[in-house]
C-alpha cells in the first residue's frame, strides 16, 4: 500500500460526515423505512444512505483500502485483512428510529491491524469528533477544532463510569468494584468513548459483545486522546479478527485509573 496522508483524508471527511448527518435528520423527519435484519436488528433508509455518502467519499479518498461496513457484505469474508475501514452508518439505530438523541455515525481506519484514525459524529446532538494520531484527537466546536486531552484533570475520588445497560452483569460489576466506580450512565453508541476522550467520563467496561465497526473509530479517537483501551486480562484490542467479533473490553481516559 502506498504512503497515504491520514491527518488530510480525515480532514477530507469531515463535511462529508456533517452532510450524512443532516440527510439522517431530514430522513427522519420524513418518516423513516425499516427493516428487521437476518441478526434480528433494526435497519432503516437512514443507515443506508448514511452508509452510501460515507462509502462514496472514503473510496474516492483510498480508493486501494477495503470497507468493511455493517451495513453491506463486501469484504467480509476477506481473511487476514491488515489494511482497511470499519463503517457504521448508524450506530444506536434503536435511538435513530425511536427519535432520540444518541445515534452516530462512524468510521476507523485499521493500519496494520489497528485502529490510527477515526471519525465520530452525534447528529442530532451536534457533536462531532475525529483523530489523526497520537495526541491528535479534537471535537469540532462552532467550526473550531477544540483538542481532546480526556487523560487530564482526573479525579480519583469521584470516578464515573458509562454503560450500555441499567442491569450491571457481575462480572462487570467486580470491575467496577476494583476501579472504584462511583457512579454510571447509560449510553448505548459509540458516543461512549467521545465522552471519556473528552474527559466527561472515565470509563467504561463491556463482556465480548457487538463487532468492530462499532468500537474502531472510538477506539483510536480515545487512545489519540491520551486513553487506554485492552481486554479484560489487559491485552492489546487488535482489528481482522474472524467474523470481526469483539472481545471484552476496558476503556480508560487515564492510566492513572488502576485495575
Amino acid at each position: 500500500m502506498n504512503k497515504i496522508n491520514i491527518k488530510n483524508i480525515v480532514e477530507n471527511l469531515i463535511d462529508t460526515f456533517l452532510y450524512a448527518g443532516k440527510i439522517s435528520l431530514e430522513l427522519r423527519n420524513k418518516g423513516l423505512t425499516k427493516e428487521i435484519k437476518l441478526d434480528n436488528t433494526p435497519v432503516s433508509n437512514g443507515d443506508l444512505e448514511v452508509n452510501k455518502i460515507i462509502t462514496k467519499k472514503i473510496i474516492s479518498l483510498t480508493p486501494d483500502i477495503p470497507i468493511i461496513s455493517e451495513e453491506t457484505s463486501d469484504n467480509k469474508s476477506k481473511n487476514n485483512l491488515e489494511n482497511f475501514w470499519l463503517i457504521d452508518p448508524i450506530d444506536g439505530t434503536y435511538d435513530y428510529i425511536n427519535d432520540l438523541d444518541e445515534f452516530t455515525i462512524n468510521a476507523g481506519l485499521i493500519l496494520n491491524k489497528k485502529p490510527v484514525a477515526g471519525l465520530i459524529y452525534a447528529p442530532a446532538k451536534k457533536r462531532m469528533f475525529y483523530s489523526y494520531g497520537k495526541d491528535l484527537a479534537f471535537e469540532l466546536i462552532n467550526n473550531k477544532s477544540l483538542k481532546l486531552e480526556g487523560n487530564k484533570n482526573f479525579n480519583k475520588f469521584d470516578i464515573k463510569f458509562v454503560s450500555y445497560s441499567n442491569k450491571i452483569k457481575p462480572e462487570i460489576d467486580e470491575i467496577h468494584k476494583k476501579l472504584n466506580v462511583k457512579s454510571f450512565t447509560r449510553m448505548k453508541s459509540s458516543l461512549k468513548f467521545c465522552v471519556i476522550a473528552a474527559g466527561e467520563y472515565d470509563g467504561y467496561v463491556a463482556e465480548p459483545r457487538a463487532c468492530e465497526w462499532d468500537i474502531a473509530a472510538g477506539h483510536a479517537l480515545l487512545e489519540n486522546a491520551g486513553g487506554t483501551i485492552t481486554d479484560f486480562e489487559g491485552n492489546e484490542i487488535l482489528y481482522g479478527k474472524e467474523n470481526f467479533r469483539n472481545p471484552s473490553l476496558i476503556l480508560k481516559r487515564s492510566e492513572d485509573l488502576k485495575y
